[in-house]
C-alpha cells in the first residue's frame, strides 16, 4: 500500500508558499436561468464542423466563448481562476480542479489564501491538441471540506456536491467543454450526476496521480467531466489527453446490482435504474441482475480508509499550508484518527484481496459491466447537507444510506462513468446512474453511455 505521508510530502516537495485563509463564501442563492448563446449549446462535433468549414472563425468563437464564460462564472462561481482563451487559441476549453497542478497557473487547494506555482503540470495533462486550459475550477478545502460556493446551472435548487464541484458546474454552465478532477469516493461522479452531465472516473493508477493532491492514494483516480458522452468521445478522439476512445461491442452483458433494490433505494432511483437498463437493452445488450456480495459490504470500509489516509496525509500538509481550516474540514480530517492501526491494516488487506479478485467477480457472474445508481436517494437541495463532516464513518446517523454506492468502484480500483437518464417527477433534480467496468474498460463505458443517449437524447438538459 502507498505510504500516505510520503505521498503528501512528495507533492509538497517544491517550494509552495502559503498564507492564512478565511472560510469560504456561502453558496449563492438560486438565480434566474441564464441562457447561453446557441453556439455554446451546440454539440462539440457541430461546433468543430463549423470551424473546420470556415462558417465560424476562431477569433469569433473565442470572443463569444470568453464573454459567456465571464458571465456564467459571475453567476455560478465555478472558477478559482478564469482566463481568456486568446484570439488564436485552440477551439476546445479545459478546466482543471484546483488541487491539480497546471504549469503557469497557481494551485490553491481549495483554500482562500494559499498559493503555489508548479513548474510542471500533472501527469495526466499530456500535450493536448485543439484544447486550451482556460480555468482552474473550484474545489472544496483540500478535497475534503463541505461546500464550494458554486451554483448548479441547470438545477439551481440542487447542491452540486463533491470535491470536484467546479468541474461539474463549469461544464454544465458552458464555461468549459471538458474538466479534469479527482475522484476518491465519487468526487467527480457526484457533481457530474447532480449537474446533469457525464463524469468518468478512471481506473486506479498510482502513476497517474503525480501532480494531484493525494487525499487517499489507495483509491484516488483522475476523472473527466463532459456535457455528454458523445462530447467525451470526441474529446478522446481529438484532444491527445489520456482518455480512452469509445468502444462499441454487440451483446455486452450488463449486470444490474441486485443489492440496490434490497437496500431501500427511493422509488425514483429504482425507476432511473430500470430506464437505464431499458436504454441499453434497446441496443442489443443483455441486461440481468447480478450480486456484488462481499464487495458491496466493503463500501463502508472505503470511507474508513479515506478518513484514515486523509488524517495521515494531514501530517504532511499541515506544516506546509499554515492555514486555518474550516471546522467541518478539520472534523473530517480528524475523524481518521479513530481508525486505529489494526483496523487500517485489516482494510488494506481487504482492499488488496478485493482487487486481486476483481476479474473473477465479473467472470463468475458472467457480466461485462455493472449498472447501479450513484446513491439510494435523489439529489438533495442546497442546504440539506445532513453531516457535520464530509466523511461518513461508523456511528454516523443513517450510515447504510450515507455511504452510498460510489465506493464500489473506488474500493475495487475500477473505472466508473455516470450519465443522466431523466429527471424527478417535478423536474427539479436530475437522475443519473453509473456503469462500472473492468480495469481499463473506460472506452466500453463511454460507448455504452453514448448508445443510451442516442435513444434518450439529453434528458437532463433544460
Amino acid at each position: 500500500m502507498p505510504d500516505v505521508a510520503h505521498a503528501v510530502a512528495a507533492y509538497f516537495a517544491a517550494d509552495r508558499p502559503a498564507g492564512p485563509r478565511t472560510t469560504q463564501d456561502p453558496a449563492p442563492d438560486p438565480a434566474p436561468e441564464a441562457v447561453p448563446p446557441p453556439l455554446i449549446a451546440l454539440p462539440l462535433r457541430e461546433r468543430l464542423a463549423l470551424l473546420d468549414d470556415g462558417a465560424l472563425t476562431l477569433p469569433e468563437w473565442n470572443a463569444l466563448a470568453d464573454g459567456w464564460a465571464r458571465e456564467a462564472d459571475h453567476r455560478y462561481r465555478a472558477c478559482a481562476e478564469l482566463r481568456p482563451a486568446g484570439t488564436h487559441a485552440p477551439a476546445l476549453r479545459l478546466g482543471v480542479k484546483d488541487t491539480v497542478d497546471v504549469a503557469g497557473f497557481a494551485t490553491r487547494l481549495g483554500l482562500r489564501r494559499h498559493r503555489h506555482h508548479p513548474g510542471r503540470s500533472a501527469a495526466v495533462l499530456t500535450e493536448g491538441h485543439r484544447l486550451a486550459t482556460v480555468a482552474k475550477v473550484v474545489t472544496t478545502e483540500l478535497n475534503i471540506g463541505i461546500g464550494s460556493g458554486c451554483g448548479n446551472p441547470w438545477f439551481p435548487t440542487i447542491d452540486p456536491a463533491g470535491s470536484s464541484t467546479g468541474c461539474g458546474v463549469a461544464v454544465a454552465a458552458g464555461i468549459c467543454d471538458l474538466a479534469l478532477g479527482t475522484d476518491v469516493l465519487g468526487s467527480v461522479r457526484w457533481p457530474a450526476g447532480r449537474c446533469g452531465v457525464v463524469g468518468l472516473r478512471m481506473t486506479h493508477d498510482p502513476a497517474a496521480l503525480r501532480g494531484m493532491l493525494p487525499l487517499s492514494p489507495a483509491m484516488d483516480a483522475p476523472g473527466w467531466v463532459a456535457r455528454t458522452a458523445d462530447d467525451l468521445a470526441l474529446l478522446a478522439e481529438v484532444s491527445g489527453l489520456p482518455i480512452p476512445r469509445a468502444e462499441h461491442h454487440r451483446g455486452l452483458r450488463i449486470g444490474v446490482v441486485a443489492e440496490v433494490a434490497e437496500g431501500g433505494a427511493e422509488p425514483g432511483i429504482l425507476d432511473a435504474l430500470k430506464t437505464a437498463g431499458e436504454l441499453l437493452a434497446a441496443h442489443g445488450h443483455r441486461v440481468a441482475t447480478t450480486r456484488l456480495g462481499g464487495l458491496w459490504d466493503l463500501r463502508g470500509a472505503a470511507w474508513e480508509l479515506c478518513a484514515r489516509q486523509a488524517w495521515q496525509g494531514s501530517h504532511g500538509w499541515d506544516p506546509r499550508i499554515a492555514d486555518e481550516l474550516s471546522p467541518s474540514t478539520r472534523r473530517a480530517v480528524d475523524s481518521g484518527a479513530a481508525i486505529g492501526d489494526l483496523r487500517h491494516r485489516e482494510i488494506e488487506e481487504q482492499l488488496a484481496r478485493t482487487r486481486a479478485a476483481v476479474p473473477r467477480l465479473f467472470a463468475d457472474a458472467v457480466v461485462d459491466v455493472w449498472l447501479l445508481p450513484l446513491d439510494p436517494d435523489v439529489p438533495r437541495p442546497v442546504g440539506a447537507q445532513r453531516a457535520a463532516s464530509s466523511l461518513v464513518t461508523p456511528g454516523h446517523p443513517d450510515y447504510d444510506r450515507e455511504i452510498g454506492y460510489t465506493p464500489v468502484a473506488s474500493f475495487a480500483g475500477l473505472p466508473a462513468l455516470t450519465f443522466p437518464v431523466g429527471r424527478t417527477a417535478d423536474g427539479s433534480a436530475p437522475l443519473a446512474v453509473q456503469l462500472v467496468g473492468r480495469p481499463g474498460a473506460e472506452g466500453v463505458l463511454i460507448g455504452l453511455a453514448r448508445e443510451a443517449a442516442r435513444t434518450a437524447g439529453d434528458p437532463a438538459r433544460p
